[in-house]
């Protein structure tokens, strides 16, 4: 028994968040990599890097989203939802890359000295960023939360780290202006890179997750449990199994019936069954199994 709510095309939602990021995150690059030129601000170029990896990000999650939503074929049955999931892995690698160069920077700066320049341009450019950067990454947020896209979630994500980064480089520079401290351009950029890691391992762990088929939520899991609990007529179920591709819920099961039952009253009560956990957790794909009762088997005997 089997009934699929699998994607067969590119959520309008994420279509327009994946365009809006990719977008967005150029035109940000472009105008903090002009800025980091201008000021020799070593913060400001971690932030540009910064920057031109959640492009990266951005354009990997423009397609990703759209292979995603190919319908199942002869040679991937189960879809292509988890490549939403990859991409946000190497989204999770991609930061780790921008904190080994800004460790290294910082560090170098740290030891070495440096001047940071124009640091009126560089703070107007960067509470423009800021902005910019929360309004995305909220609107972001909220189509992932809808769509429960891996891969918007994960570009979310960055959006808001971005805020948070671009805050930080708009601290250091009116500390450097205030006070004539010009190393706080750089602890403040060992600190964006600390963030950043953080981030990137919870970005990390949840795609790794799904990957390597996580089950479903608790939440979810319960709400399943209370439908084959409700299964009128059904003796018990084993087997119950779940993972995630995308953001498709897959679920198998085995239920145990009388075994007086006809073909078609088992057959009934599995579609039953399918179609309430299907309207729960849509999209979803639910395979349920129909044993008859086996007394020797009920006992534990051979």
């Amino acid at each position: 028994m089997s009934k699929s709510l699998g994607p067969s095309q590119v959520d309008p939602l994420k279509r327009q968040a994946s365009l809006v990021s990719l977008v967005g995150n150029l035109c940000l690059t472009i105008i903090k990599t002009a800025a980091a030129v201008l000021t020799g601000s070593l913060s400001l170029i971690s932030e540009s890097i910064h920057s031109a990896i959640d492009l990266v990000a951005s354009i990997v999650t423009f397609i990703s989203v759209r292979a995603a939503a190919l319908p199942p074929d002869e040679e991937h049955p189960y879809g292509h939802g988890k490549i939403e999931s990859l991409a946000g892995f190497g989204e999770a690698i991609f930061l780790l890359m921008v904190v080994l160069y800004i460790v290294v920077e910082s560090v170098e700066r740290l030891i070495h000295g440096g001047q940071v320049r124009h640091l009126n341009v560089g703070i107007w450019i960067m509470a423009v960023s800021a902005a910019v950067s929360f309004g995305g990454g909220f609107y972001m947020r909220r189509v992932a939360s809808k769509t429960e896209s891996m891969a918007l979630q994960s570009n979310a994500r960055h959006q808001l780290i971005d805020f948070a980064t671009s805050v930080g480089v708009l601290l250091a520079l009116a500390t450097a202006k205030l006070t004539g401290w010009q190393q706080a351009d750089a602890y403040f950029a060992l600190g964006l890179a600390v963030w950043i890691a953080f981030n990137a391992y919870v970005i990390g762990r949840e795609c790794a997750e799904q990957l390597i088929d996580r089950r479903v939520t608790d939440e979810d899991l319960q709400q399943i449990i209370a439908i084959l609990e409700s299964g009128d007529g059904m003796l018990s179920y084993h087997h119950l199994r779940s993972r995630h591709s995308g953001n498709v819920h897959y679920v198998d099961v085995h239920i145990v019936v009388p075994n007086t039952w006809t073909v078609v009253q088992g057959h009934n009560l599995a579609d039953s069954l399918e179609k309430q956990i299907q309207a729960t957790l849509t999209p979803a794909q639910v395979v349920i199994h129909i044993d008859p009762y086996d007394e020797q088997k009920a006992l534990g005997r051979k």
